[in-house]
């Protein structure tokens, strides 16, 4: 439930799946499309296919290897891999196992700018070559699904092992940092009964567990010229996540913003906002966004909604340069740990690689961007 579940009336994850819906690929014949090629270039290195592994966080309540698994994945196939700050692993046992795959890592920004500049250190020092920031998660959307259990596996300090193994963070409560690997399965009805009996893991899960809530879900909202510190002080690609419109896209380009994310967090945050593949139309029309990508000055990633290789050819005719897969790997890894995810990144490009051919290209290039050319927009 806690993955499947989206905030308020779940319209918004409803939306973003049906935004797909409306639109529709129209097929071009006898076009030799026998050699087909999925290679993408983003900033600078080239990948075998637009797919990413989106960051998910608290992967400790779902399988024994929590983000480790996906992290391997990510190295087996070469798909680039995002790791998460609400990670139920450190950051380097994550790059450890990612090995030499290629690896971003996602930032919930911390309260505390000691704090961020200690876990940038770490991730500059662990391989992760891009800084992707989460913008929609200044504080948790509504959930109500989750209320009635309580379930919030951060309050019984699962998710928040990233905190617990920062130096910076653990001197603050007067301790040396963690390497924790939380125990699996999680219960949450069971940890909270060993809280109230005493157990001294438990409460201390919990003590540690709110501590790193009010570091990054404090309620604490930022502002652009607060981007500025981020900026000095990671000397990589930045990507702004949770970009839903064309004036905030915009403003990307006058705050050393290399890279957007139009990503509505997949319905978890706002219930009744735009579906993303929407946000991404609109984004793209805009002539500013589209020089600047042109030139290379702004990349476009999305997610939101991704579960088909024709959903991946959508948004890249819409815009995107790549695309950001969530909940499917998650489902795959739940079912058959690595090996689950990894068959649901091969399927996905296998279905992307298909249709393509089918559609009439060779190439993403003939498609990136001009949904003018081959896409309809129908109503349902």
């Amino acid at each position: 439930m806690y993955a499947g579940g989206s905030a308020g009336t779940n319209s918004t994850y409803r939306a973003n799946l049906r935004a797909f819906e409306k639109f529709r690929i129209v097929p071009r014949m006898l076009v030799n499309a026998t050699v087909r090629n999925l290679e993408t270039t983003i900033f600078g290195v080239k990948h075998s296919s637009p797919v990413f592994i989106a960051p998910i966080g608290v992967q400790g309540i779902f399988t024994a290897e929590a983000e480790l698994a996906p992290a391997r994945a990510g190295k087996n196939l070469g798909v680039p891999f995002i790791m998460s700050t609400a990670s139920s692993r450190s950051i380097e046992d994550v790059a450890e196992a990612n090995g030499d795959g290629y690896r971003w890592y996602q930032l919930y920004w911390p309260a505390s700018n000691d704090v961020v500049l200690s876990i940038l250190s770490r991730a500059k020092a662990s391989g992760f070559s891009a800084l992707v920031v989460t913008l929609d998660t200044m504080l948790l959307g509504w959930r109500p699904h989750d209320l009635p259990s309580s379930y919030i596996p951060f309050g019984h300090g699962v998710g928040v092992q990233v905190g617990v193994s920062d130096p910076v963070f653990m001197a603050r409560l007067g301790r040396e940092p963690v390497n924790q690997r939380t125990k699996f399965p999680y219960d949450s009805a069971e940890m909270d009964r060993l809280y109230v009996a005493g157990d001294k893991d438990a409460r201390d899960g919990v003590f540690l567990g709110t501590e790193w809530l009010k570091e990054c879900n404090s309620g604490l909202f930022r502002s652009w010229e607060d981007l500025k510190f981020l900026r000095d002080n990671w000397d990589g690609p930045l990507v702004l996540k949770g970009i839903q419109s064309v004036q905030d896209a915009e403003k990307c380009l006058d705050h050393g913003v290399d890279g957007i994310i139009v990503s509505n967090h997949g319905g978890r945050q706002v219930d009744g906002a735009i579906p993303s593949l929407y946000a991404l139309q609109r984004i793209m029309r805009s002539p500013k966004v589209k020089a600047a990508q042109a030139s290379g000055k702004l990349t476009v990633l999305f997610d939101s909604g991704i579960r088909t290789g024709p959903d991946i050819i959508k948004a890249l005719a819409l815009g995107a340069q790549a695309v950001l897969l969530g909940r499917p790997w998650l489902y795959g890894g739940v079912v058959a740990g690595q090996d689950g995810i990894e068959q649901v990144l091969r399927h996905t490009m296998a279905d992307l690689d298909a249709t393509l051919g089918l559609s009439g290209f060779t190439s993403l290039n003939e498609l990136q961007g001009k949904a003018e050319d081959f896409l309809v927009e129908i109503d349902l």
